[in-house]
């Protein structure tokens, strides 16, 4: 992924939401099941996190640089 088009960024943003949302469905029906397997949850977690922080970059790559 070239991190200098800001149109690459944006559909990988696009795609890391959507895994984002994924996870989130994923983990609010394991928290609400009791026989769910809780290391399972914890790397869903995990990752959701991960996903968010590499959202973050992204969405920072897309903002211009302004000289001071």
């Amino acid at each position: 992924m070239n991190l200098e088009d800001p149109s690459e960024i944006a559909r990988k943003l696009g795609d890391l939401r959507e895994e984002h949302r994924d996870l989130d469905r994923a983990i609010a029906r394991l928290v609400e099941d009791p026989g769910a397997d809780q290391i399972g949850l914890k790397r869903m977690k995990k990752r959701k996190l991960k996903l968010r922080d590499w959202m973050a970059y992204l969405e920072s790559r897309l903002i211009p640089d302004l000289d001071a």
